[in-house]
């Protein structure tokens, strides 16, 4: 069975729209825990503008299974995970102006850098995963840069507008998921992935974890963030 890591940053942004303390991302984490998801994701964007410091060193305090902290290369983003010791760190590409992650780490222009955070996070015993596109090229230069797994961009295909681009986008993803699988990696995928869409990616062979944040958050103001969570596992079990 595919595993589901539930991204909790939007619960954030709820709250830091009254700059208050609700809703809280620690109650959010139990209740997603509760609910039967893998791990909690969260990402600790540069300019803070949904989770924050202190949301971070919280939910390692409070996560009981997996917390998987999204992150960018930024040295003062890269002191913070090895403070707070995530079990898990996945690398994205960040840009300010953006409203989310546009696309895949450019892992080959990076890898100097890659090479001495993935040096870093391994002395704290920390997994490292980087956001990638699907192509192998970007698969190969993960693995070079000693990282343990790759989570495939899935943007593409849950934007693609006609049957022949969104089967294009598939083909790719299910390409570049055997091809991590086969030289060893953890391959997990993510983004952009709603009730809608995520059954036939997560029928990928070789296909580890789906990590989904906006949809299920967004469904959860109507029917509550353990049912939401529920709901998306069901989608995704292979049974």
């Amino acid at each position: 069975m595919v595993k589901l890591g539930v991204n909790i940053d939007h619960v954030a942004t709820v709250r830091q729209a009254r700059k208050g303390r609700y809703p809280d991302v620690q109650t959010a984490a139990r209740i997603c825990e509760k609910a039967g998801c893998d791990s909690i994701v969260c990402h600790l964007r540069e300019d803070r503008r949904h989770i924050n410091d202190s949301d971070v060193f919280a939910l390692k305090r409070t996560v009981k299974k997996r917390l998987n902290l999204e992150m960018s290369l930024s040295d003062e983003i890269v002191n913070i995970a090895c403070r707070a010791i995530p079990d898990q760190v996945t690398i994205v590409p960040e840009k300010r102006q953006e409203l989310t992650t546009e696309g895949g780490l450019n892992v080959i222009k990076n890898m100097k850098k890659l090479k001495k955070a993935v040096e870093k996070f391994k002395k704290k015993e920390i997994d490292v995963s980087l956001f990638i596109d699907p192509n192998s090229q970007a698969v190969d230069a993960a693995l070079e840069s000693g990282a343990d797994m790759v989570e495939i961009h899935t943007g593409k295909y849950t934007d693609a507008r006609t049957v022949k681009s969104r089967k294009n986008e598939f083909i790719k993803i299910k390409k570049s998921i055997a091809h991590g699988a086969a030289l060893g990696l953890a391959v997990h995928a993510g983004h952009g992935l709603d009730y809608k869409n995520v059954s036939k990616i997560s029928g990928i062979e070789d296909l580890c974890e789906l990590n989904i944040g906006h949809s299920i958050v967004s469904r959860s103001i109507f029917i509550g963030l353990g049912n939401a969570v529920k709901e998306m596992m069901k989608l995704i079990s292979r049974k």
